[in-house]
């Protein structure tokens, strides 16, 4: 490469340099690029008086000698003489300033400039409407002043005035087109095209074609019968009416019914319905194309279609869907495939560039044949290409040059195969590569306009201005044309317009409107004036200033009204006008002047800024142990710019803590009386202002009640120790010094720790971090410090109960600064993108810096290429390697530096840039099936080079296609398996047996998904059924039981019939089994029970040639006294049971002889005067005056029954004088004695049997014996 060329790339770098907003007008012009800047631009003769005025003070500038802030390397380079060719190109780079003015979005801007018309909404290209609407065609448009409309109708004025049903929109130019009234929308149909003008120019919509929706209807014929042989190919034409669009076509019977397609029977593109062999079911319905119109939404259908097929052998259902082989079943030839769509071995295909590829092969063939789809030379694009109509369409969206091709389709079955071959070109409507922008230029300024677009064939450009042809328009001193570029020269008021670039070819066209306007504008503030910004000390700010003005202003800043431009150190000009400080101090308060200045004048506005201490929590809020009962307070004491409203507000685990009665919230501290369980938790104490906020967690811990203590030392209480004083800093070293300090009462329970805590104020100052620990028995340690840190010590003590407050802060001390003696860690390198490398590393804290302006040397190289190390010094935690190759290994450092000097040599790591996506799939896959649920795989091995990252895993995408059983519904949802490492063999599981898969292997990386493999079949063999579906048994009596069930889910292939286990139990009594076998098509059974006692439990399960399957278990409903049965046959058989009854039986023997003794011992009627003779003292009724009158035969038997009531109720026996009394008084027994006047009538018994009579009931018996 020679001197010049070099120069010239250099040149044209430096442009991409000030297009970036380096040099750019609104930016302060100083560095070393104003120097190249300065030079080229005295080469031009182009420049407006603004950029002269700059130029000269540039130049000014580089004349005053190698101290200048603008000299540089680059300045001396743009010192020599440069060649004609760098001219043209700083020509070119000096143009494509043109546009550099932006206006705001400011209203009060946005109505005060002149502006020339813009389109901002139009109807499309073709519009096409619906006759019974009014017609709506769109043209809106905004500038300054707002622009009158005006339409052609194919290119001749359009009159709307003339027209009563058209009218246009108030404040736009919208055409309505109203048919109340009447009228045909069709005398409308032609081509429009729109016109905004207002004084500074005309804008042009797009050329509108106009067209009314048409939906005819279907001519009517008379359609024979279809008489075809079984097997053979069938073709049933649609030719749908021509409608505007076109109607969308499908197929369904005359009742409606949708036609299933499949990979035999299915729909083209065209509209046909093919049939790659016909069948004999396929006469069972009949066929009726379909046409939906869009814009009328109505449907229109053909004549119905019906076909008589022609068989040499009888339709037999069970023999179709059991044989192995439908078609030689049937008697059917197998043929080899030919194609029905298209014609022949070879045609051609054109598509538009963005539009859809839609490539179509048909054939037939018996068996049905399988299409697959190649592209001669390459791949299929895997990320556009999908396949549609069960393989028979391929569709490659969003189509591009590199698509155009030759495509081939094939077609095989068993019989052999045939191939077609589709020619593809892509051609190209025009598209943009460089759409022409608004131009909005100073006076005096040049600019640009450039309309590139590229298609195929090329198109052609026509410019025109203010709707006109360029070539008529008024000659324009200032303007030069140059094919698909318009320069603009020391533009005035005068040149505003709006041009129209018109680029069109034998395929469309591209109409785009660029207006120039020449703007003369002063600086202005776009800002509030005098904003305040208030910032917290040592964060960092930004000041905003946004501004206009035409030319483009420049921008300054100035602190407190005096002093030089404010940039560079701990300030930052961003390009928009925006002021940052790295970090604020003190002394950056003041006042902040922003200044706008261009020729035509200036503008400034005032910032003030206020620096806020920050807000910090000094006495943090302690973790306790406290009991129950008790009180506690937990502190919170806060330091906070006195000028900024303080709020203080507590968490408790973290939520909103409510503060009851039990709690007390204060300033500094949060005091809670009567803790209790609940209380127990962390507590967050919240200081915020308006600017920042501090917090400090603390946790309370409460213990329950404990026993009284035994002695008087354990009943001293115990509390958190007092805090260390007086701290003291001795043997002051470089890296150590000696910290002693007073310890604090320990409150009756020993110290056992002290915690020294740290603080530093250059990274995180008022933050304590734990520096170390020492036992509770020593007050002095020596402590070890890294470099360059201003230390300040505390001490808190530590005790059983919790810790105590920080001690007072020691004095500072400043350790001296030194080399970094540690690198970062965690240093790794990984991909985010395809071309990239991101190296992180774990970032050093401020204890590792040991020096200001800590920094990373990050180095890089390819591994084992052995080149120069790439090295970049970076102050964050990361960097990003970019355009790199696709996943190479990297040797990486990062290496700390600080201004002491670097690290050690940093550890060498390895990385590895982006992966992309795999180029190859496993090839050569094959499969063997191991049972019916299982397969194997055994793939080749792709080239390590194609993977493009680490391989992951190999994957196998598969679907279940259909089941070998007819009529039966599968899920198409696809599934993985996955195969991590790099494997040739793995086993997919899981499957269902008697179904036609289909599986695709792909290679998996970090990136995702290479390209698939050659789509593979396969079948799985018979297996086992799953259980009958909804097994039920009923009992509609106690002689019979009905059993009814449903065919499995999944048969799993071909039923052969189904095995009923069943078996009588009765409590813990089992029968023999009994088993019946039904045919497969048998859903039902009903049995004769045995017995109406037992039960029975029920195993059904289904059969095919391999076996049984699953099996359903159910049993028969329990009879209403099972449960007495099932109690009475369990208790019977206990030992305990059978011991009580024998004890029961011997009682009761007792009592029937006691019973009986006291029987036969006769009666005898003791009978007392009830005037003579008086009561004996033991007589029980001497009090009430009562007597009492018993015989032993006057007592129940024990066939006697004790009533709910406690009367005694007389059965059986036949001797009881009570029987003889109940006639009344004054009766004779058996012998003649009167006994009337001493008998208890029966209603007085009754009720007073209970004291006089003893019962014979074994409970009763056993009392009386007592």
């Amino acid at each position: 490469m020679n001197r010049p060329q070099i120069l010239q790339e250099r040149l044209i770098d430096l442009c991409a340099i000030w297009d970036s907003g380096v040099v750019l007008p609104a930016a302060d012009w100083k560095g070393p690029s104003s120097g190249v800047a300065g030079r080229r631009l005295n080469k031009a003769e182009v420049l407006s008086s603004v950029q002269k005025a700059q130029f000269q003070r540039l130049e000014a500038a580089r004349l005053r000698g190698p101290g200048s802030r603008e000299r540089g390397p680059v300045l001396r380079m743009a010192g020599q003489q440069p060649p004609p060719g760098v001219l043209a190109a700083l020509l070119l780079c000096l143009l494509s300033l043109g546009g550099a003015i932006e206006i705001p979005m400011d209203p009060s801007i946005q109505n005060e400039l002149s502006q020339p018309p813009t389109i901002t909404k139009q109807s499309v290209k073709d519009h096409i409407v619906d006759p019974r609407d009014n017609i709506l065609i769109e043209c809106e448009a905004k500038g300054n002043p707002a622009p009158s409309f005006h339409w052609t109708r194919n290119s001749r004025f359009f009159n709307i005035a003339k027209d009563p049903r058209v009218s246009m929109r108030r404040r736009s130019g919208t055409l309505v087109i109203d048919f109340r009234s009447g009228g045909r929308p069709e005398e409308y149909e032609g081509e429009y095209q729109c016109f905004a003008r207002n004084k500074f120019g005309t804008a042009l919509s797009n050329r509108i074609r106009l067209q009314v929706s048409k939906s005819p209807l279907w001519p009517k014929e008379n359609l024979d019968p279809v008489v075809v042989q079984e097997g053979a190919p069938l073709t049933l034409q649609c030719n749908p009416p021509p409608g505007l669009p076109s109607p969308v076509i499908f197929w369904m019977s005359s009742s409606m019914e949708p036609i299933t397609q499949d990979k035999r029977v299915s729909q083209g593109h065209n509209g046909d319905l093919y049939f790659s062999s016909v069948m004999l079911p396929d006469m069972q319905t009949d066929y009726s194309c379909n046409a939906r119109f869009h814009f009328t939404h109505t449907i229109q259908q053909k004549n119905a279609f019906t076909l008589k097929v022609l068989t040499n052998h009888p339709y037999n259902d069970s023999s179709l869907r059991n044989h192995p082989d439908m078609y030689s079943a049937r008697g059917v030839a197998e043929r080899t495939p030919s194609f029905m769509y298209p014609q022949g071995t070879a045609s051609s295909q054109m598509v538009l560039r963005g539009m859809d590829l839609l490539l179509e092969c048909i054939a037939s063939g018996v068996p049905t044949p399988d299409i697959a789809w190649y592209k001669k030379g390459g791949d299929l694009p895997s990320d556009k290409a999908k396949f549609e109509n069960f393989n028979k369409a391929l569709r490659i969206t969003n189509v591009s040059e590199e698509d155009s091709g030759e495509y081939f389709c094939l077609a095989s079955n068993k019989m052999g195969s045939i191939r077609h071959t589709i020619s593809v070109r892509v051609k190209a409507a025009p598209y943009w590569l460089d759409e022409p922008k608004n131009l909005i230029l100073a006076p005096g300024e040049d600019g640009r306009l450039v309309c590139r677009a590229s298609g195929n064939p090329k198109p052609t450009v026509q410019w025109m201005v203010n709707g006109e042809p360029l070539q008529s328009a008024p000659p324009n001193p200032n303007r030069e044309v140059a094919g698909d570029t318009i320069i603009f020269r020391d533009t005035q008021i005068s040149s505003r317009a709006v041009y129209q670039c018109n680029t069109s070819n034998e395929h469309g066209y591209l109409l785009a409107n660029a207006f120039v306007s020449v703007l003369d504008v002063p600086p202005r503030m776009l800002s509030p004036r005098n904003q305040l910004i208030r910032v917290i000390l040592y964060n960092r700010t930004r000041l905003d200033c946004p501004f206009f003005g035409s030319p483009i202003p420049t921008l300054r800043w100035f602190k407190n009204g005096q002093g030089s431009n404010l940039d560079g150190g701990n300030y930052h000009v961003y390009e928009n006008g925006s002021l940052e400080i790295k970090m604020t101090r003190k002394e950056d308060q003041g006042i902040y002047t922003c200044v706008a200045t261009n020729i035509l004048g200036k503008a400034e506005n005032q910032v003030h800024l206020e620096v806020k201490d920050p807000t910090r929590i000094y006495r943090m809020p302690e973790d306790q142990v406290a009991k129950r009962g008790t009180t506690v307070q937990l502190e919170c004491r806060v330091k906070h710019d006195p000028s900024l409203k303080l709020t203080v507000s507590w968490l408790k685990d973290d939520e909103p803590l409510y503060v009851g009665n039990r709690m007390k919230k204060e300033d500094e501290s949060l005091t809670i009386f009567g803790v209790a369980e609940r209380d127990q938790g962390s507590y967050t104490c919240i200081a915020s202002t308006e600017l920042d906020q501090d917090l400090a967690k603390a946790y309370l811990t409460v213990l329950a009640d404990q026993a009284t203590p035994t002695n008087r030392l354990a009943a001293l209480p115990k509390g958190r120790p007092d805090r260390p004083r007086d701290l003291e800093l001795t043997d002051l070293a470089e890296r150590s010094v000696r910290l002693t300090w007073i310890p604090g009462d320990d409150n009756n329970s020993p110290i056992t720790d002290y915690v020294v805590q740290f603080e530093e104020d250059q990274f995180q100052p008022g933050v304590w971090h734990d520096h170390s620990k020492f036992p509770g028995s020593v007050n002095s340690a020596i402590l070890h410090l890294s470099p360059y840190v201003n230390y300040q010590f505390r001490v808190i003590a530590v005790n059983e109960v919790g810790s105590s407050h920080p001690s007072l802060p020691s004095e500072r001390y400043r350790t001296s600064g030194a080399p970094p003696e540690s690198n970062p860690a965690d240093v790794k390198g990984e991909g985010t993108r395809k071309n990239n490398m991101e190296i992180t590393w774990t970032p050093m804290n401020a204890t590792s810096a040991f020096g200001p302006n800590l920094r990373y040397i990050v180095k890089w190289r390819r591994r084992e290429t052995r080149e120069a190390w790439s090295n970049v010094t970076v102050w964050g935690s990361r960097h990003v390697v970019g355009q790199t190759p696709v996943y190479v290994p990297y040797e990486i450092r990062v290496q700390a530096e600080n201004d002491f000097g670097k690290g050690p040599e940093p550890d060498t790591v390895i990385g590895y840039s982006g992966e992309d996506y795999p180029r190859a799939a496993p090839t050569d896959v094959k499969i063997r099936v191991l049972n019916s649920t299982a397969v194997s795989l055994q793939w080749n091995r792709v080239y390590s080079d194609t993977v493009q990252g680490q391989l992951r895993e190999y994957r196998a995408y598969y679907w279940r296609e259909s089941s070998l059983l007819k009529n039966l519904w599968v899920s198409q949802k696809r599934q993985q398996a996955s195969f991590p490492g790099d494997r040739l063999r793995g086993v997919v599981s899981r499957l269902f047996p008697y179904s036609n898969y289909k599986l695709e292997m792909v290679v998996v990386n970090g990136r995702g998904d290479g390209p698939r493999s050659e789509t593979k079949e396969f079948a799985t063999p018979e297996g086992v059924p799953s259980a009958p579906r909804r097994f039920r048994v009923r009992q509609p009596n106690l002689e019979m039981i009905h059993l009814e069930w449903d065919h499995p889910e999944h048969p799993n292939g071909i039923l052969t019939g189904y095995t009923l286990k069943y078996v009588a139990f009765n409590g813990t009594k089992v029968g023999k089994q009994i088993v019946e076998n039904f045919s497969p098509n048998q859903t039902k059974f009903t049995m004769q029970r045995a017995d109406p006692v037992s039960r029975y439990r029920f195993t059904l399960s289904a059969r095919t040639q391999v076996g049984s399957g699953e099996a359903a278990t159910e049993e028969s409903p329990a009879p209403p006294n099972e449960a007495y049965t099932n109690n009475q046959a369990d208790i019977a058989t206990q030992g305990w049971f059978i011991g009580l009854m024998c004890a029961i039986a011997l009682l009761v023997l007792i009592l029937l002889i006691v019973c009986f003794i006291k029987r036969s011992r006769g009666g005898k009627y003791p009978v007392r005067e009830k005037k003579d003779v008086p009561l004996g003292p033991e007589d029980p009724k001497e009090e009430d005056g009562s007597f009492d009158y018993s015989d032993e035969d006057n007592k129940p038997l024990q066939g006697s029954q004790t009533s709910l009531d406690g009367t005694i109720k007389q059965q059986e026996s036949d001797d009881s004088l009570v029987d003889y009394g109940e006639g009344g008084e004054g009766q004779f027994n058996e012998d003649g004695s009167f006994i009337g006047q001493y008998t208890v009538k029966k209603d007085k018994e009754e009720t007073e049997g209970n004291e006089s009579s003893e019962a014979t009931s074994p409970v009763n018996a056993i009392y009386s014996l007592a």
